[in-house]
C-alpha cells in the first residue's frame, strides 16, 4: 500500500524536511510526499484504487500508535492500494474536505505548525509499519 502525504506549503530545506526524508527512507511500504501551494493547486491523480483519505485535523480522533497501525493494517489487508494523508495550510481544511475524508486524525489537543506535523506524520507512518511488521522498536507505555 502506498502511504502518500499530500501537504499544503513548501517545506524547503529545513530540519523538518530532513526528518520527513529520514523517516520516509525507513518506511518499507511505498511512500510518497506531494506538496501543494497554500491555496489552490490540483490534487494528484489516484495511482491505484481503492484509496482512503485521512485528513490531519485538530478535530480528529486521537489514536495511539498501535491503534493507528491497526487502521493501516486493516486497510492493507482489505486491499486498499493508497492511503492519502492530507495536511492543510495554516487555516486547516475546509468543511467539505473534512466531511469527505475516511478518517480525521489529530496529534493531540495542541496546535502544531504544519511543517512539524508533516515530520510527526512521517514518523508515525514509519512507527505504524514497524508495529505491523512486528519490529521490537515500538513499545507501549
Amino acid at each position: 500500500m502506498l502511504l502518500h502525504i499530500i501537504a499544503r506549503g513548501k517545506i524547503g530545506r529545513s530540519p523538518e524536511a530532513e526528518l520527513v526524508e529520514r523517516y520516509g527512507k525507513r518506511i518499507t511500504w511505498g511512500f510518497k510526499v506531494t506538496e501543494l501551494p497554500d491555496r489552490g493547486g490540483t490534487m494528484p491523480p489516484v495511482a491505484a484504487s481503492p484509496v482512503r483519505t485521512v485528513a490531519m485535523d485538530e478535530r480528529g480522533k486521537h489514536l495511539t500508535s498501535a491503534e493507528f497501525a491497526k487502521v493501516l493494517g486493516r486497510w492493507r489487508d482489505d486491499g486498499v492500494r493508497e492511503a492519502r494523508f492530507l495536511i492543510g495550510a495554516a487555516d486547516g481544511h475546509d468543511d467539505g474536505l473534512r466531511q469527505s475524508a475516511d478518517l480525521l486524525i489529530a496529534f493531540g489537543a495542541a496546535t502544531w505548525p504544519h511543517m512539524l506535523a508533516r515530520a510527526m506524520l512521517a514518523e508515525q507512518l514509519w512507527r505504524a509499519t514497524s508495529i505491523i511488521a512486528g519490529h521490537p522498536y515500538h513499545r507501549e507505555g
